[in-house]
């Protein structure tokens, strides 16, 4: 299978865990459905797991269901190690990471509801699209 590989902000994993009638839940189900390839590093994961547990009563999920979700992700991902680091780069200095995973891994895409904080990555052929696209 030729699945699409991408790096996947946080922010679009709460959404699709807030919703399921919007285009982040849709990535989320293709990456269930193995059409998505995750790229995932350990500062990511720690960033799913931060911001997902500080929300998770937003999101109306148990402990054990949020372990599950983090789990899963880890499970469907592929690891990353980073090597070299690029910052600061990014509008977000937050965000860094997420740059620095995909120039490691060679990915391409960057799903993102906040394009404008990952707005340098064209400079590394690199783009940030929205859930929807």
């Amino acid at each position: 299978m030729n699945e699409t590989k991408i790096i996947l902000d946080t922010n679009v994993i709460y959404a699709g865990l807030y919703s399921s009638s919007g285009a982040s839940y849709q990535v989320l189900r293709a990456i269930e459905e193995e059409r998505i390839k995750i790229i995932i590093s350990t500062t990511l994961i720690f960033e799913y797991e931060d911001i997902l547990k500080r929300k998770q009563s937003g999101l109306n999920l148990t402990e054990q269901q949020m372990e599950i979700v983090l789990d899963n992700l880890c499970e469907l991902g592929e690891f990353q190690k980073i090597y070299f680091l690029w910052r600061p780069i990014l509008k977000d200095p937050k965000d860094d990471h997420l740059l620095e995973v995909a120039i490691a891994s060679q990915t391409k895409i960057i799903v993102t509801h906040n394009r404008k904080d990952v707005q340098n990555v064209d400079k590394f052929s690199i783009r940030a699209i929205p859930p929807k696209e």
